[in-house]
C-alpha cells in the first residue's frame, strides 16, 4: 500500500508519549501514528455499527404488544386448528 507524507499539529506532550511509545515497541513514530488513527477509525466504525443494530432493535414490542399478540395468536390457532 503506498504511504503518504502528511503534517499535522499535536499538543507537545501528546507527542514525547508517541514517541516513547514508538521507542518502547521499537517502531517508528509514523507506524504509532498510523496505528493510533487505524484504531480510532475502527472504534468509530465499531460505534456506528452499534447504533444501527440498537435502532433496529429499539422497537421491540412493548408488554400490551405482546398481550395482543399472544391473543391474535391463540385465535389464530383456533381459527386454522382442524384445517391440516
Amino acid at each position: 500500500m503506498a504511504n503518504i507524507k502528511t503534517a499535522i499539529s499535536i499538543e507537545k506532550p501528546l507527542f514525547e508519549e508517541m514517541e516513547e511509545l514508538a521507542l518502547e515497541l521499537k517502531t517508528s513514530r509514523s507506524r504509532v501514528f498510523s496505528l493510533a488513527a487505524q484504531e480510532f477509525i475502527d472504534r468509530h466504525r465499531n460505534h456506528k455499527l452499534l447504533q444501527a443494530i440498537n435502532k433496529a432493535y429499539e422497537d421491540i414490542p412493548d408488554d400490551k404488544e405482546e398481550s395482543v399478540r399472544s391473543i391474535m395468536k391463540q385465535r389464530h390457532l383456533r381459527m386454522v386448528k382442524d384445517q391440516w
